[in-house]
């Protein structure tokens, strides 16, 4: 037993080396997008684990225009909170190495705000080789490309790559993700090809996060589908990525997702683990049912196309001293099953970050992010949501805007362990005055988090 256990751990030890072609989940993986192609010799299969956590400290405070600021008599009052530790999430990730350029990629969520019990997330397949197909034309292509097949991460836009994980938050310089924040794993297929800078992705996915075998009535559901199938959606990128000099790398991409019908697509609502910033925007106390504070889902669960532009530029002014920025723009369009017509959100976010010491273990940040969005007539959907906050819609349909800014510090003290800290002001406006608890809704305040991740 002795000599099995020595002969494991040898060769979880050898693995370190083996997975360059997956991105790496310490400070080494921050600013990296689709997996860069890598030549790593092959062996014998093996295999790797490696986990993250992150432990979140709150003191946020929120307010609204509410008068009757009584939690216990009033269901649009605020949970009344105070400064505290919040609960931490963790994940873990195997990577197994199964042949010369053949990887199988697996993650769990072990705990979140979410889902407390421990979820798979997702796992699939990469190939950036095809050993067993012997043909030289292919072997050119693999060069160059890189195809994952599974259930995975929806490779939409460049966001993705910069947002907290659950446990993983080690590549996002700030507490939370986007307000709309665009996350989802779906079941599919995907080739990513990276010729001298020029980025290509095109995939197809089943469209849904919990897929159903049910039959689709058509005359049931009127706008729902066309064809009475379960629809695919499709999504593509096409960009450029270089470093045009030792100093200045820039990278510009333009994405689409689209399809024309799903049971219940959860894009803009896939995250199973939850948000940073707690107990805020409910009624009650933290729990599964209040996990996603700050962020807004518009709701466009059925036919939906959205489209992402990006800009990432970063320059070097000294061997310890770097400048980085990262812009998103996108502007998506669909609606409900209950929908006839479709509504419209539109999303705006700039981060600056400032990035300095020896391994730029140390930076400084601000991020501006805005959204505006049509929420649904109560005569039509049930409306959008904001968090799993309902908003209760008036007769008619109207548009809200929700801006935040943040400004944050942080310092990886090993590349595996961070630590950083964030002010945070987040307002709402164009919600009607009906009994909602988001009327005049504002949160501000501090946060931090330590991270570790392997």
């Amino acid at each position: 037993m002795k000599k099995l256990i020595l002969t494991f751990s040898a060769a979880i030890m050898l693995c370190s080396t083996m997975f360059a072609q997956l991105r790496a989940t310490d400070q080494t993986g921050v600013n990296v997008f689709e997996t860069p192609k890598t030549d790593v010799q092959f062996t014998c299969p093996k295999v790797e684990f490696g986990g993250s956590i992150s432990m979140p400290y709150i003191a946020l405070t929120n307010s609204n225009a509410v008068t009757n600021q009584d939690p216990t008599k009033n269901t649009q009052a605020l949970f009344k909170n105070s400064p505290n530790f919040a609960l931490s999430m963790a994940n873990l990730n195997i990577n197994s190495y199964l042949a010369d350029g053949v990887t199988l990629q697996v993650s769990l969520y072990l705990a979140s705000k979410h889902h407390n019990e421990t979820w798979v997330k997702g796992g699939y397949v990469q190939f950036d080789k095809v050993p067993f197909i012997k043909l030289d034309l292919l072997d050119q292509i693999m060069k160059y490309t890189t195809i994952k097949v599974g259930q995975m991460d929806v490779n939409y836009g460049d966001a993705h790559y910069r947002r907290s994980d659950g446990g993983c938050s080690i590549y996002n310089p700030f507490m939370e993700n986007y307000i709309m924040d665009e996350f989802a794993t779906e079941i599919g297929a995907e080739a990513d090809v990276n010729y001298n800078g020029i980025i290509g992705v095109v995939g197809v996915t089943n469209g849904n996060l919990n897929p159903s075998l049910a039959y689709i009535d058509t005359t049931a559901a009127a706008f729902k589908y066309s064809n009475g199938l379960h629809n695919p959606s499709f999504l593509a990128k096409l960009g450029y990525d270089k470093q045009l000099t030792d100093k200045f790398r820039a990278r510009i991409t333009g994405s689409v997702y689209t399809t024309s019908g799903a049971l219940s697509n959860t894009l803009f609502g896939g995250d199973r683990t939850g948000s940073n910033y707690s107990a805020i925007m409910y009624n009650a106390g933290p729990g599964t049912g209040t996990a996603f504070g700050g962020r807004f889902n518009p709701g466009l669960t059925d036919k939906l196309t959205t489209v992402m532009g990006n800009l990432f530029l970063k320059y070097k002014v000294l061997d310890n001293l770097a400048v980085e920025s990262f812009t998103t723009i996108e502007s998506a369009k669909g609606r409900t099953t209950a929908e006839a017509t479709e509504r419209s959100a539109s999303q705006f976010a700039e981060d600056f970050i400032i990035r300095f010491g020896k391994a730029e273990n140390f930076f400084l940040g601000a991020r501006y992010n805005t959204v505006t969005a049509d929420v649904a007539a109560a005569a039509g959907a049930t409306g959008s949501t904001i968090a799993s906050t309902t908003i209760l819609a008036p007769a008619t349909a109207y548009s809200i805007g929700i801006s935040r800014l943040a400004i944050s510090g942080g310092w990886y003290v090993t590349k595996n362990i961070m630590a950083k800290v964030e002010y945070s002001n987040q307002k709402y406006s164009g919600v009607p005055n009906v009994n909602t608890i988001l009327n005049g809704y504002e949160f501000h305040g501090l946060s931090a988090e330590a991270v570790i991740s392997f």
